[in-house]
């Protein structure tokens, strides 16, 4: 049986602040699990502090609301795929909205079981340098074997720590699976950042590429 219920943190509209979709309303829906202790996380994903939510209330509070793109994001939203699934399978045709999943790029498992159901995926590629996690390419490329089934681009969050090798390898996944690759520097943003440079060993491999840092804090926004 689909599970139907959840804990989420809180649902809000807000400026999208990240990748190429910056600028847009969306609503954002936050799931609070994570498989993840990023060390640069600012996110309140606490679920002390969230509120119990089946798939037909989520429907009811997402639906009076006047906007084209639901966010899913967390945490990790593929942490609660069978919800998602549920909820997704149930109310995608009803809804008429957009669904943009913003991911770590690690649960390609749990991503194959919605990704007929998303329409656009912002992947995460977390660096060793950046948040003192493992780097897991080979779970990032299997993502990417899925993703790229739908719309998905390819976001980075990035400090001077970061070395050669993890530049290549972003480079050449995002080359091979001819995806859009967004470099964010990490925030708060260090005055010492080497952005021109880092970004230029990045378009040497892959001109596919943007640097667009986190828009919503600049704006001071949600």
């Amino acid at each position: 049986m689909e599970e139907k219920h959840t804990k989420i943190r809180e649902i809000f509209e807000s400026i999208q602040g990240e990748g190429p979709y910056v600028g847009q309303k969306h609503i954002f829906v936050r799931f609070c699990k994570c498989n993840l202790n990023c060390e640069f996380c600012d996110t309140d994903f606490d679920s002390k502090n969230a509120k119990n939510y089946d798939v037909y209330k989520l429907f009811n509070e997402l639906d009076k609301i006047k906007c084209d793109t639901i966010s899913f994001t967390g945490g990790e939203p593929l942490m609660d795929v069978k919800f998602l699934n549920a909820f997704l399978e149930e109310f995608k045709l009803s809804l008429n909205k957009k669904i943009y999943l913003e991911t770590n790029g690690l649960l390609f498992e749990q991503l194959n079981e919605i990704i007929d159901l998303i329409d656009v995926v912002s992947m995460d590629i977390k660096l060793q340098s950046a948040t003192g996690q493992p780097n897991r390419f080979n779970c990032n490329e299997e993502f990417l074997k899925i993703a790229t089934k739908k719309e998905v681009f390819v976001k980075v969050v990035f400090d001077n720590n970061i070395i050669q090798e993890e530049i290549e390898t972003c480079a050449y996944l995002a080359k091979k699976y001819n995806v859009l690759l967004v470099l964010q520097p990490k925030m708060p943003m260090d005055c010492d950042l080497k952005i021109e440079e880092i970004y230029n060993k990045f378009y040497e491999i892959y001109e596919n590429v943007r640097l667009i840092p986190q828009v919503h804090k600049f704006l001071n926004v949600i």
